[in-house]
């Protein structure tokens, strides 16, 4: 077979192991519960009619009141996405991820607009509820992230929903989001929810306690 030919039955076979329902169920709902995948968070109702959600979730051995702090300091130019910086920043989004509560950034309040890079939409605050719900739409209106914060006997379960519509997008762009993006964002995110786990925890056990503060 020539090497065409076997580029592209091995990127037909990659499509298909995307698209299948068991690869779609890990990548669209990681470290997520049943019921935390199908069951309703604050802001859903802002892009009810979303193509593309995903929920994924770790659980923090933790408080809420250790991971909120993160949470509100995250941003382009401000906490970073405690994610692969070098990957974020390939698109100029000014990502670096901070190893530490930054106190200037953690007055946040519904109707703040937070930059994402320089030609990208800005995210506004939505929800901001401390230590229960942050929720972020763009500006857009083509994307809304949930974060929703839920004690439990461990800890805190952190869950992050993504819900995506590209109106006027044709077949093709959906087809390379569910191939490439969907896979792809599984990697950036599960990183973000691990960096953020990694970090609650080592506050949640520091001796020194943090005061985090709130606007509005």
């Amino acid at each position: 077979m020539k090497p065409r030919m076997l580029m592209a039955a091995a990127g037909v076979l990659a499509a298909a192991v995307a698209l299948s329902a068991p690869a779609r169920r890990r990548y669209l709902t990681w470290g997520a519960t049943p019921e935390e995948a199908a069951g309703p968070l604050p802001g859903d109702d802002l892009l009810p009619g979303a193509t593309l959600i995903s929920t994924r979730a770790v659980t923090v051995d933790a408080e809420p009141g250790a991971v909120w702090p993160w949470l509100v300091q995250m941003g382009s130019g401000r906490g970073g996405a405690y994610t692969y910086d070098w990957i974020e920043n390939l698109f100029g989004l000014d990502m670096h991820s901070a190893d530490e509560i930054l106190p200037q950034f953690q007055h946040l309040a519904v109707g703040d607009v937070l930059p994402l890079g320089p030609n990208g939409p800005h995210m506004r605050v939505e929800v901001c509820d401390p230590e229960r719900t942050l929720v972020f739409r763009s500006t857009d209106s083509a994307w809304v992230w949930i974060f929703a914060l839920r004690a439990d006997r461990r800890g805190t379960r952190l869950i992050s929903r993504n819900r995506i519509t590209s109106p006027g997008a044709g077949r093709a762009r959906r087809f390379l989001y569910e191939v490439v993006m969907s896979p792809g964002s599984l990697v950036m995110e599960r990183r973000m929810l691990l960096g953020i786990k990694q970090r609650a925890e080592g506050l949640g056990r520091s001796a020194e306690p943090v005061t985090v503060g709130r606007r509005g």
